[in-house]
């Protein structure tokens, strides 16, 4: 699915247009971000592509959602 992540007032936040959902981003599994799984504030878990440490934000990338048993 399609996530903008962006950085507000120093926090992280995702945004899922064909939700309509904004949600901040609570828990990271890699310093980096990229390459690793986020939390966001609803209990969701998305896994991110793969990126440079460097990319720059806001950025509109491709993630998974992993299912609820994983």
């Amino acid at each position: 699915m399609k996530v903008m992540i962006r950085r507000s007032e120093g926090a992280l936040s995702a945004y899922v247009p064909k939700k309509d959902l904004e949600e901040p981003i609570v828990e990271t599994e890699l310093d980096s971000l990229w390459g690793g799984w986020v939390r966001l504030g609803n209990g969701w878990v998305l896994e991110l592509p793969d990126m440079a440490d460097d990319t720059r934000l806001p950025i509109t990338v491709n993630a998974r959602k992993r299912s609820e048993e994983e």
